[in-house]
């Protein structure tokens, strides 16, 4: 582990160079991150936006994102880098599972909790793994806006354009109160609702509309 954190501290170090120097990155809010473990979500608008996520922190973080995110080849390297590779076509609790883990242990885990890159810019709803992990670990959810990265990288693009980034960190929302009131999926929708709506917020954009496709049923926490 040791290894695979200097060379986490190495590329972060490289990153936030071109970051700076070609997309005059900024991060905000950062003070807002508590210590120990935490959830941070954001919203998810391009390809880049893990690497403008991950260097609005120092600390190491460990980012949810779909299995075939990547070239086959690249997959390992990557996963020891902090990737950790969900499935789309149900509740994977074996990637869940290790987001729990690491946040037991008082890492930072992030995930973005729509899913999938917006393809016009507008926010969409939640889905149910961020609630799954809140109800397992208790852990507070700080919620991030990243601005611009739609436009450096848009879907569909072939070129990264140099345009400016930004990440703001809002204030960590505490779960455990309606945690005593809502269970299985009225709690994960809780959940959902609630980040997304906090990291509205933090765009100054609108708030996600609630989509039939998004209303399937989901598994109780207690199942399984």
């Amino acid at each position: 582990e040791a290894v695979s954190n200097a060379a986490y501290a190495i590329l972060w170090l490289l990153v936030h160079a071109v970051g700076r120097l070609l997309f005059g990155y900024r991060s905000v809010g950062a003070g807002h991150v508590p210590d120990g473990g935490v959830l941070i979500a954001a919203n998810h608008a391009s390809y880049v936006d893990i690497p403008f996520t991950g260097i609005g922190l120092r600390r190491r973080m460990w980012y949810l994102g779909r299995q075939d995110l990547f070239l086959p080849a690249l997959r390992p390297i990557l996963r020891w880098f902090g990737w950790i590779p969900i499935r789309q076509d149900r509740v994977d609790r074996n990637g869940f599972g290790k987001a729990i883990s690491l946040i037991r242990e008082g890492k930072v885990v992030v995930i973005y909790p729509e899913g999938t890159r917006t393809p016009d810019g507008r926010l969409r709803p939640g889905r149910p793994g961020i609630g799954m992990i809140v109800a397992e670990t208790g852990c507070p959810v700080v919620p991030a806006y990243l601005s611009g990265t739609r436009d450096v990288l848009p879907i569909g693009a072939r070129w990264i354009a140099l345009k400016p980034v930004s990440v703001t960190f809002g204030a960590p929302i505490d779960f455990s109160d309606a945690a005593k009131k809502l269970e299985g999926k009225e709690f994960y929708q809780h959940v959902g609702r609630t980040v997304m709506a906090r990291i509205a917020e933090l765009g100054q954009v609108p708030p996600p509309a609630e989509r039939p496709e998004h209303r399937a049923p989901v598994p109780s926490r207690n199942a399984g």
